[in-house]
């Protein structure tokens, strides 16, 4: 009996044992567990993009993050301290210089933050927000500098038609897909970048259109940074375009899927812009053709605006026609006819847009062609004649393609020459002038005769 109680008694002594460790272990965890769970996040690198209207930095970070921002004056600097953060990398002050950047500092706080400080040349009203990974970027902090007191906007010259009588140039809005922090897809073979093939393209278009009389492009971004998407429609608007065309270069998981693509906006991409127009239109600015529905009622506000759109549907498929058409000439279609989709940068109401996919840059044999110079070249040519043989045949009222298309429709009038007529005599009387007279009959020089017909050319 005694032997038994002696170990009766160690067991329960040793179980006792046994629970106060596994109580101490658990008690231990549960301490560690917050350090566990706020482990530092890493930010492994910092970028940053020039726009015209704004300065973005992109912080690549290794999770979400939490931060704060301040500004301090005198000098004029922005504060940002990051929680429970590393820098992994090294950043030198003479990497960050822009129109509102002059230089970058960053230390780690007595109580832990790691604090960034951005020397200003002007006071700015920042904005930053998270982007979650996407492609091949991970977590993101993106802070937006604007000019302080001033909305974001757009900052790029129009250049003014003269008003010689002659009627105004056909604006087209050149949109090249992507730009800065959004990259676009990527090619498997060059390591092409669409974003840099959509905007060498869109340039080249660009000088296609101003060097054709009576037209002149736009472009929504000139350079690597992103734009809204939403705000490249209101740049078209904002230069009064007649045609929004955006280009980009397509990618599929597939190597071997290849060809171009037009896009025009779909019927339900069109019923859900006008849905949201007519929701926001007693706080909107813009107007539909050339109409503001601010103050019309919802009856009124929705034949205006299913007018609108069923004119700018039908006058994008035509012109998207005549570019897949030429799409054609220059290579393989991904598709016999022109495609349907609901992309936002098609769904200005009022303004006739498409969207060119140029090729698949994760093809490896489109990927080079599309890298290259001289094809970028021929896509850029396509897209023009496309364009410019549409407005040739519709060209829009008051510009200088409609009334060249009226001229030439119109029947030249004829002066039969009278004994004592001069060209110089003539031109002056139906008020044209001696070479376009000339030009008119196909003469090349003075010498007239009495009885000899001429046609008179439209001033």
């Amino acid at each position: 009996m005694r032997h038994g109680g002696e170990s009766g008694f160690f067991m329960v002594v040793t179980n006792a044992q046994l629970i106060k460790k596994v109580l101490y272990g658990c008690c231990l965890l549960w301490l560690l567990l917050p350090a566990l769970v706020a482990a530092d996040a890493q930010i492994q690198g910092v970028r940053m993009w020039n726009a015209p209207d704004h300065t973005r930095l992109v912080f690549d970070v290794s999770k979400q993050i939490q931060h704060h921002l301040f500004p301090l004056h005198k000098p004029d600097r922005l504060v940002i301290d990051f929680e429970k953060s590393e820098l992994k990398t090294r950043l030198k002050k003479d990497q960050f210089n822009s129109r509102h950047i002059s230089g970058l500092r960053y230390a780690r706080q007595p109580d832990g933050k790691l604090r960034v400080v951005l020397d200003l040349k002007q006071p700015v009203r920042p904005r930053s927000f998270m982007l979650r990974p996407s492609g091949q970027y991970g977590h993101r902090l993106v802070i937006d500098l604007y000019d302080r007191g001033e909305q974001p906007k757009v900052v790029q010259t129009v250049k003014k038609t003269p008003d010689s009588g002659r009627g105004r140039d056909v604006v087209i809005a050149i949109d090249a897909g992507h730009g800065g922090e959004d990259p676009g897809a990527r090619g498997r073979v060059l390591k092409s970048r669409e974003k840099h093939i959509t905007l060498a393209i869109a340039r080249k278009l660009k000088k296609l259109i101003d060097a054709e009389p009576g037209m002149r492009a736009v472009l929504t971004r000139k350079g690597d940074y992103y734009v809204g998407l939403r705000k490249r429609m209101k740049i078209a608007r904002r230069h009064h375009a007649d045609f929004f065309v955006s280009i980009h270069a397509d990618a599929f998981r597939n190597k071997k899927a290849r060809g171009s693509s037009v896009f025009v906006l779909s019927n339900r991409g069109a019923s859900s812009e006008a849905a949201r127009w007519l929701a926001q239109r007693e706080n909107a600015s813009d107007m539909v053709g050339g109409v503001s529905l601010d103050d019309k009622d919802d009856v009124l506000a929705s034949v205006l605006l299913d007018l609108a759109q069923t004119g700018t549907l039908a006058a994008s498929l035509r012109a998207a026609r005549s570019v897949h058409r030429e799409m054609g000439r220059i290579g393989r279609l991904h598709g016999n006819k022109v495609q349907n989709a609901g992309f936002v940068v098609l769904k200005s109401p009022d303004i006739p847009s498409m969207l060119v996919e140029t090729g698949f840059i994760s093809n490896p044999v489109e990927e080079r062609k599309l890298a290259s110079s001289a094809y970028q070249q021929k896509v850029a040519r396509a897209i023009f004649k496309g364009i410019r043989d549409y407005f040739r045949a519709e060209p829009p009222l008051g510009t200088r393609l409609a009334m060249e298309k009226q001229r030439k429709s119109k029947p030249a009038a004829k002066y039969v020459i009278k004994p004592g007529d001069t060209l110089s005599t003539i031109a002056q009387k139906h008020r044209v002038s001696v070479a376009d007279l000339r030009n008119e009959n196909r003469i090349s020089s003075d010498h007239i005769r009495v009885g000899q017909v001429l046609r008179i050319p439209s001033t």
